[in-house]
């Protein structure tokens, strides 16, 4: 028999689904009486909470779970969550015996019995895939800063060669259209003005309302917009083949829905897109954004490119950075191609060399820097309201989100959480400055 944990720490890898993940994970051990702390040595129980998506990520879990000893020679409880334990199984504790808990990311509404399991002496392992069964059994949100994450929808049925989601999170599925809502209202009852809806294909949800109509993202997003005291919504990830008109025109209909879009692409080139089995082609892409922009002409578009795909050729390389060109981004994420240990995509020949994906990547990353600071620059004398989120860097600096998801600095005493009337003044890559028009 093993003390039980009284102080925690969680320490999340990856995307804003594992973010989500590891603060209800937070929430439900506080709710069993215990205290986070900051530092991970120091804790009781640590939950590395990962991520699966890039090479060799098991790898660095273990490295992870080796800087955890401590000086004295003892290590805390260790749990391992995310998609890693999915994906690696009993094979973690196999490998690092200081494991005392691998539990995937379907089955962390289990944790807490998980560690009562391991105080009473035992090891615990979960990767079981409930449809959805874990989001009933989470406490209710009770404390939140002003930008809250909301995930509605889980897994993906797209099976893209590169990816490994569909094997850790499982296939696409939707949560109910009331337990949303509920967590939606609990999340502005404490202190959200601003939430984003989570999804690894989020514009894939489905639901049914209370009147019993079937609906998709843009239903529920127009019902969100009627809830008093929320300010805005955002959504994100979003795949091309579930880009609606409906969830369009929701860009254009509905006043709380930030004119800001995270549409993934991959490439530019149509071989490319065919080989990754993506299901839409460069020109089916493109006239997405001409029908979105349409829709809501100041929207800004952010995207995904992954470059040296297996067999991608410098002319397929050059329709990415042509395609690019056109769309003209706010923002994007790019990556050298990895292969994901039990995809399609890791058994292909034609790797591209390691020097070559590091000019393309370089070439790329120069290009969307170059339109980020010409968006940026173009918001300079526009006047907007702004999300005061947090403290900046400087004295009486604090620090918001545009409705472009720009970051703005500015001299202010407004507190976190208001919304505050700005003129843009100054523009960079990464941020602007403002300068407020009233508080």
């Amino acid at each position: 028999m093993n003390a039980p944990p009284r102080s925690f720490h969680v320490k999340s890898f990856g995307c804003q689904m594992n973010a989500y993940d590891g603060t209800r994970m937070a929430e439900m051990l506080e709710a069993e009486g215990m205290t986070a702390t900051d530092e991970a040595t120091q804790a009781d129980l640590v939950v590395l909470n990962t991520c699966h998506i890039r090479e060799r990520a098991a790898e660095k879990v273990y490295s992870d779970i080796g800087r955890l000893k401590r000086a004295d020679g003892t290590t805390p409880m260790i749990a391992v969550a995310g998609c890693v334990a999915q994906a690696e199984g009993a094979e973690i504790p196999r490998r690092a015996p200081t494991v005392d808990i691998v539990v995937g990311p379907q089955a962390y509404h289990r944790l807490p019995a998980m560690v009562a399991a391991v105080t009473a002496g035992a090891r615990a392992i979960d990767t079981d895939m409930p449809a959805l069964s874990k989001f009933a059994q989470l406490p209710v949100r009770r404390r939140q800063g002003p930008s809250a994450f909301l995930t509605v929808q889980e897994g993906c049925d797209k099976f893209c060669t590169y990816c490994v989601v569909p094997y850790t999170r499982g296939a696409e599925i939707s949560r109910p259209w009331g337990q949303v809502m509920d967590e939606a209202r609990a999340l502005v009852d404490a202190g959200a003005r601003e939430i984003t809806l989570l999804g690894q294909n989020v514009n894939a949800w489905t639901g049914t309302d209370g009147r019993g109509l079937a609906g998709g993202l843009d239903g529920l997003i127009a019902e969100l917009d009627r809830l008093p005291g929320l300010e805005r919504i955002r959504y994100t990830t979003s795949h091309p083949n579930d880009m609606t008109q409906g969830l369009i025109d929701a860009h254009r209909d509905v006043g709380k829905l930030m004119p800001f879009l995270h549409l993934p692409v991959q490439a530019g080139s149509d071989r490319i897109l065919k080989a990754m089995n993506r299901s839409h082609t460069r020109d089916s892409y493109l006239q997405i954004l001409d029908r979105v922009r349409a829709a809501r002409p100041d929207i800004a578009i952010s995207g995904d490119f992954i470059v040296g795909f297996p067999g991608e050729t410098d002319a397929d390389f050059a329709a990415t950075l042509d395609l690019v060109a056109q769309v003209g981004h706010a923002q994007a994420y790019s990556f050298k191609y990895s292969p994901r240990p039990g995809t399609p995509a890791a058994t292909l020949d034609g790797a591209v060399p390691e020097s070559v994906m590091d000019e393309r990547l370089h070439a790329l990353q120069a290009l969307i820097w170059e339109q980020a600071t010409a968006f940026n620059a173009a918001t300079v004398g526009r006047r907007t309201r702004i999300l005061i989120e947090r403290d900046g860097r400087k004295p009486g600096q604090r620090i918001g989100k545009s409705p472009w998801l720009q970051s703005v600095h500015l001299d202010t005493n407004a507190p976190i959480g208001a919304m505050l009337d700005v003129e843009i003044v100054s523009a960079g890559p990464n941020s602007v400055g403002g300068v407020a028009l009233s508080g």
